[in-house]
């Protein structure tokens, strides 16, 4: 069915925005590279008629993604994938603790590993017993 041009436009929902934004970071026709600023959220929610916690909440799904970064005070800027997740300052909670924790799990395999070979190595020297 097709609508009229006269039709009121739908206003976007969260998921919607950061889609949207999601493209315009990642997405072939790129327009904001790493340490670009993404507009005020306020802003924002005003040109696309949304509240405020609307574009908060896309950009809160971008964070969390990994893709941007929020300074309070300062803004929302696009993360340099080449940084560690987790590293800089206004990065997710929630990837904060995840690189911390994967840094634990690394360190105990690592540690695994190597009694596993030493475990191995004391087995391969054993002299098999006299039928």
């Amino acid at each position: 069915m097709d609508q009229s041009p006269e039709a009121p436009k739908q206003t976007p929902t969260a998921k919607e925005i950061a889609g949207e934004f999601r493209d315009k970071i990642t997405g072939p026709d790129r327009e904001y590279e790493p340490g670009d600023q993404l507009p005020a959220a306020r802003k924002l929610a005003k040109e696309l008629g949304v509240q405020l916690m609307t574009v908060q909440s896309a950009f809160g799904q971008l964070r969390d993604e990994g893709l941007v970064l929020t300074q309070q005070g300062r803004g929302t800027f696009v993360r340099d994938p080449s940084v560690p997740l987790g590293t800089e300052p206004g990065s997710s909670p929630a990837f904060s603790a995840l690189a911390a924790e994967l840094s634990t799990i690394h360190d105990a395999l690592h540690s695994l590993g190597e009694r596993l070979d030493r475990l191995e190595r004391l087995v391969g020297s054993e002299t098999p017993p006299s039928p």
